[in-house]
């Protein structure tokens, strides 16, 4: 297909005429199909540069377009479902948003992802390369100059041994794009005077602001004056304000004051670059408040708007970025030699995940090594293991540096995170449960770390719309953390004897169990955490072993079939035990006796597994605290006939039960659970009724029912739970009104209601008065005044009509 028919022929012309029909037309799409509109319409530029240049693309990047172009077909279709798709057919159109949302941020991520600069990235190569290589070798020895346009000394040092071997495979690719971003915070936006680049360690932070300090516009506009330092973990303060005020000034160091710093403030632009900053104290000492020049802040950790106005988050490399990069590093070009064996290559930059630090190191630890010292690599790193002294000391040792920085809670919290495995989200459910049960910490206070961590770019937090939300659920948000770093967690984790670790983790999934843990069954394991990642596992796959004091067991599998190990009954201090399926299907659990001996559990997680039959004979778990079912068959286990939760359950205090498709009624048995707290029925598409007293659950707190689409109505007893602070009936589509009840509700502090497309009337004011702990109401427009009218006799009341939201999640489990 040629460019310009892909670009400017049928394919975009037919698209946008279906888009601005959805936008008049559709009132659940017209947000996403405004977007795609303005995205498409952001190719423009391209298609001139591209036009105009004569310019024939290389095959792959054809092959690239090519793919997109597909993609924009399937817009085609999808927009014309979408004109077709009857109003009321409310269910429908919620799923016809979510594959909406997918297309725009398929497209979104073409536009202002690295493809748009790969692109001109090859125009601008292939036309001006003999160009730009001059402008470098002018910009360079312009750069040595003296006078006031001079780099000190510690900005020419660092050019001279970065360079460009920083930047081989690197430059002019993902690069540009970030430049570009920069570029426009400092030099187009005059209200920003600390700029801000984050990122992962390793990420090329550093080279970035190199390159940006090389740029000839940014010297320009700052009239060559630009000032390079490293601020490092223990820097000399006085020396640096000394520096940078000096240099502000024009002159050399000079006593300061906060007087002389608000009086001067006339002279030419200046910036000054900050590399390497490790903390918000020394941050604010090392920035003056002079309008005449702004600072750039290079760090792995996220600083508050209030100091740094606005940041730039460095992105990983892409896949032929990645194999370029690896490739100068290796092989000293930026292609694989037909020498080579192209698949253990391509295995190996897989492994590193698109973190330039890592491939450099190790791209260079592999240099002109036979192709056994490679497939051994690739294995090592398979199991996130060391290949050789200079990985330890060049990637790990230097990634370790943003850990060993953490208090201690925090780092042993980071290092829990290597007991999931690589390349899946980790429920934040999860890991609170964790930690609340070993760390000694409440909830609050694991979120808190969460945040830490994912501020100082140690893990990243997959958010939705409501995370952080008062009584926002944990199940709904997860967390995921690079390959590199899960890496360094499990090298921290594993030093030591085997039979002594604090954590007794399996790297990565096998058909076993490892070898040196068989070879030490002999002697107890004194591990905190196990964490087990195989396939499917028969009662003879497992061996003896004793963990007397392990308080969180870990297992992880992929089948449809799994035989719980026989050693849960030598874990007497088991606290948390989770246990999930990585399959397609439902995988059945055989060995439930195992849960005979444990007395001190308080969190169960079942994902994916069919839940075995509950009945009077199962011994009570006495301490449980949390059950959660996430993605499983559970109607054989809950038989009303058999099931009597409060002697299986006895102190349960909060149970979750989502995206279990064959939930069709919930058992009265549930509302004889007097110590449940909490209570979350979520995304079962099956659930049409709930039990006619569930007022009995006279202690409950939360009630959450979002997104169970065939509920059509709430008991009238609900108006019995007096203690309700929360009610989530979000996304409950065919619900049709709210019983006059929920005015009983005094304790209650928050609804929400949005996409409740049916309810349109609500119980009268008169009804609703008695709501006066309520504090917030999300809800639709078609409600929205109704709710305000109760404002009146609610003095802190606040009702927001809801932003468009949908969780995709679901979709990718």
């Amino acid at each position: 297909m040629a460019l310009n028919e892909m670009f400017v022929g049928e394919i975009v012309t037919e698209l946008l005429k279906q888009l601005n029909a959805i936008s008049h037309k559709s009132c659940f799409c017209k947000s996403s199909a405004d977007n795609l509109i303005t995205s498409i319409q952001e190719l423009l530029p391209i298609i001139e540069e591209l036009k105009y240049s004569g310019v024939e693309l290389p095959a792959f990047r054809q092959s690239q377009l090519n793919r997109f172009s597909e993609t924009l077909r399937g817009g085609i279709e999808l927009a014309g479902k979408v004109l077709e798709s009857g109003r009321w057919n409310v269910y429908k159109n919620l799923q016809l948003v979510r594959k909406m949302e997918k297309l725009e941020k398929q497209v979104e991520r073409f536009i202002s992802g690295p493809m748009q600069a790969h692109l001109l990235a090859d125009v601008h190569h292939m036309r001006f390369e003999t160009m730009e290589r001059f402008n470098r070798l002018e910009q360079r020895l312009d750069s040595m100059k003296t006078g006031s346009g001079r780099w000190v000394e510690e900005a020419v040092k660092r050019m001279e041994v970065e360079g460009d071997s920083n930047l081989g495979g690197f430059s002019g690719i993902g690069l540009e794009l970030g430049k570009g971003k920069v570029k426009k915070m400092m030099i187009e936006r005059d209200d920003l005077n600390v700029v801000g680049i984050w990122g992962i360690g390793g990420s090329g932070k550093t080279t970035l602001a190199n390159e940006i300090c090389r740029d000839n516009q940014v010297q320009s506009y700052f009239n060559n004056r630009i000032l390079f330092l490293t601020v490092s973990q223990s820097p000399d303060l006085e020396q640096l304000r000394a520096k940078i005020w000096g240099f502000i000034t024009g002159n050399e160091p000079l006593n300061y004051t906060r007087k002389s710093q608000c009086e001067w403030g006339s002279g030419p632009q200046a910036l000054v670059v900050l590399d390497d900053v490790w903390s918000l104290p020394v941050l604010e000492q090392l920035i003056f408040r002079v309008p005449t020049y702004k600072t750039l802040v290079i760090s792995r950790f996220k600083f508050p708007r209030r100091v740094v106005n606005e940041v730039y988050e460095v992105e990983l490399l892409e896949e032929d970025e990645s194999m370029s990069l690896f490739c100068h590093s290796a092989f000293g070009q930026k292609s694989i030699p037909p020498t080579a064996n192209e698949t253990l290559v391509k295995q190996i930059v897989d492994e590193c995940k698109g973190l330039p630090l890592a491939l450099k190191v190790i791209g260079a630890s592999l240099q002109d090594q036979p192709e056994m010292y490679w497939i051994n690599a690739r294995k090592r790193l398979s199991r996130g293991e060391l290949i050789c002294e200079s990985h330890e000391n060049k990637l790990l040792d230097r990634m370790a540096i943003s850990v060993e920085c953490l208090k201690k809670k925090v780092k042993e919290c980071f290092m829990d995170l290597g007991s999931f495995p690589e390349d899946k989200k980790i429920p934040l459910d999860v890991l609170v449960n964790m930690w609340v049960e070993i760390h000694n910490m409440d909830e609050e206070e694991a979120f808190t770390i969460l945040l830490e961590l994912s501020d100082k770019n140690l893990l990243t937090l997959v958010k939705d719309a409501r995370a952080g939300e008062a009584y926002c659920s944990y199940h709904e948000i997860c967390v995921t953390q690079h390959d590199v770093l899960r890496d360094l967690a499990l090298h921290l984790s594993n030093q030591g004897e085997v039979n002594e670790r604090k954590r007794l983790l399996m790297p990565r999934r096998d058909t076993e169990l490892p070898r040196d843990w068989e070879k030490n069954a002999d002697q107890p394991f004194n591990a905190q955490i196990v964490s087990v990642h195989t396939g499917e596992m028969g009662e003879m796959d497992w061996f003896h072993m004793e963990f007397p004091k392990t308080e969180v067991l870990i297992l992880n599998f992929c089948s449809d079939k799994y035989f719980l190990p026989p050693f849960i009954d030598d874990m007497p201090k088991l606290r948390a035990l989770i246990v999930i399926n990585r399959g397609t299907t439902e995988a059945t659990l055989e060995n439930f006796s195992v849960f005979t001996n444990l007395a001190n559990l308080r969190s169960l997680w079942l994902e994916k597994v069919s839940v075995p039959q509950l009945s009077n004979a199962t011994v009570p778990l006495r301490n449980l605290r949390k059950l959660s079912m996430v993605l499983c068959k559970v109607s054989n286990s809950l038989d009303p006939a058999v099931l009597d939760l409060p002697q299986i359950f006895p102190h349960l205090s909060e149970l979750v039960i989502d995206h279990c498709d064959d939930l069709v009624k919930l058992p009265l048995s549930f509302c004889k659970v007097n110590s449940l707290q909490s209570l979350s029925l979520t995304n079962c598409h099956r659930l049409r009724e709930l039990p006619a007293d569930l007022g009995m659950l006279k202690k409950l707190q939360i009630l959450r029912l979002s997104a169970c689409p065939e509920l059509k109505m709430l008991p009238p007893s609900i108006g019995e739970l007096v203690r309700l602070k929360y009610l989530d009936i979000s996304e409950c589509v065919n619900l049709k009104c709210l019983p006059k009840e929920v005015g009983k509700l005094v304790s209650l502090e928050k609804i929400d209601m949005r996409d409740c497309l049916q309810i349109v009337n609500l119980p009268t004011t008169a009804a609703l008065s008695n709501l006066k702990s309520l504090q917030r109401v999300i809800c639709d427009d078609e409600v929205f005044g109704q709710w305000r009218n109760l404002e009146k006799t609610v003095p802190n009341l606040h009702v927001q009509i809801a932003e468009k939201w949908y969780s995709l999640d679901w979709l990718n489990s």
